[in-house]
């Protein structure tokens, strides 16, 4: 081989070496898992059975506010009755029961699976599955300061009824509470100033659906100035759901906007507030995406993760704990936690203390607060709580 030819071969082989270490030359921003997972020196925090018959914790979701710390979920027993739980924290290492005032006969068998704060006040979403089809009975919870988390009354048809669909997170700001979810004719909010009653929006120009297709709405943040809302739409004679997210300054008023992806298709399933602009994460083709807005409408995707699995991809968690992203996934097999630390554009796993599985009566959810992280695992067995540090 000639010397000319022995310096070519040597410059390509720098190119491609170069090429290979530069992060996202496969997909730019993809993680796949295959670099060294994150190790938070996890720590297990404590938590003491609430007053009441015996049986086992299910943790579902946490918030913090303020410097104190929310978590709810449920007491299950050995038959699969179940009754709402809450707890409380200063510290995050002494936790205490929050006592728990229900006044309906499904508010007394909820498991309390959604939770946020502002000011002081603490409302949450609690479902039973009853009645003669086995449908969620779904309420609300309120806490004001250091009172008990007492259940709101509502009539029946407020979230429950024939034209049910789904209740699924509840956000809080500024300017009130807004829970996201679905009714009959596509996604749909409802709304409150105080957490002590809401009301139901449905029906509602470029929020529901139309002769476009059909939405669902999945999770909310609050914006500076009003909501944002982000979910699917389901095109008229489609079979692929696509990613949308909807903004409102008023909770009545709403403007659509379809979130970039090659493809077309995904949804986005879960949302936080960040500095610049909120953040949204939702399943497609092949992974996860991550999507950015500067003002919760002009979109574009900034990253992505993790690889398709054999079953049906979801994103059932997110928060951001100091100036990182955390996300919850599942895969129809397995959950598992991903973290990245430049705004969604790269991501690496996070290896957890307690394997769960995806499906059934298992959860897996992360919240954050204080720059640390709660991680909630719930395997079927038995529900557990670790702090980290990512």
């Amino acid at each position: 081989m000639s010397a000319r030819r022995v310096l070519v071969v040597c410059a390509l082989l720098v190119l491609v070496v170069a090429g290979c270490d530069r992060p996202g030359n496969d997909e730019a921003g993809r993680g796949d898992g295959r670099s060294t997972p994150v190790e938070p020196a996890w720590r297990e925090a404590t938590l003491p059975v609430p007053p009441g018959p015996a049986g086992r914790l299910v943790l579902r979701d946490a918030v913090s506010c303020a410097g104190v710390w929310f978590l709810v979920g449920g007491v299950v027993d050995a038959t699969g009755g179940s009754r709402p739980a809450a707890w409380s924290s200063t510290d995050g290492s002494t936790w205490l029961p929050v006592p728990v005032a229900a006044s309906t006969f499904y508010g007394r068998q909820h498991v309390l699976y959604a939770a946020a704060c502002a000011a002081g006040r603490v409302a949450a979403l609690g479902a039973k599955n009853g009645g003669v089809h086995g449908n969620p009975r779904t309420g609300t919870w309120v806490r004001d300061g250091d009172g008990p988390l007492r259940e709101v009354p509502a009539a029946f048809e407020l979230f429950g009824g024939p034209r049910a669909v789904s209740v699924a997170r509840v956000a809080a700001g500024a300017q009130g509470w807004l829970i996201a979810g679905a009714r009959a004719d596509g996604a749909a909010v409802w709304t409150s100033p105080d957490a002590a009653g809401f009301t139901l929006a449905e029906g509602l120009p470029e929020l529901a659906g139309d002769a476009r297709g059909r939405t669902a709405a999945y999770d909310a943040v609050a914006l500076p100035v009003g909501w944002l809302v982000v979910g699917s739409l389901l095109p008229a004679g489609g079979t692929a759901l696509r990613p949308m997210a909807w903004t409102s300054v008023d909770g009545r008023s709403w403007r659509r906007a379809e979130l970039p992806v090659p493809d077309g298709r995904g949804r986005a399933e879960r949302v936080v507030p960040r500095d610049g602009g909120p953040v949204a994460v939702g399943a497609v083709s092949d992974g996860f995406a991550v999507w950015w807005a500067d003002d919760g409408s002009r979109w574009r995707q900034v990253g992505g993760f993790g690889a398709a699995g054999a079953g049906v991809l979801s994103v059932v968690g997110l928060a951001v704990v100091g100036g990182a992203l955390v996300a919850v996934t599942g895969d129809g097999v397995g959950r598992a936690v991903w973290v990245s630390t430049d705004g969604g554009v790269s991501w690496r796993s996070v290896r957890v203390p307690l394997p769960v599985a995806d499906g059934g009566d298992t959860a897996l959810t992360v919240a954050g607060g204080d720059g640390r992280l709660l991680l909630l695992a719930d395997d079927g067995r038995g529900s557990h709580a670790w702090w980290g540090r990512v």
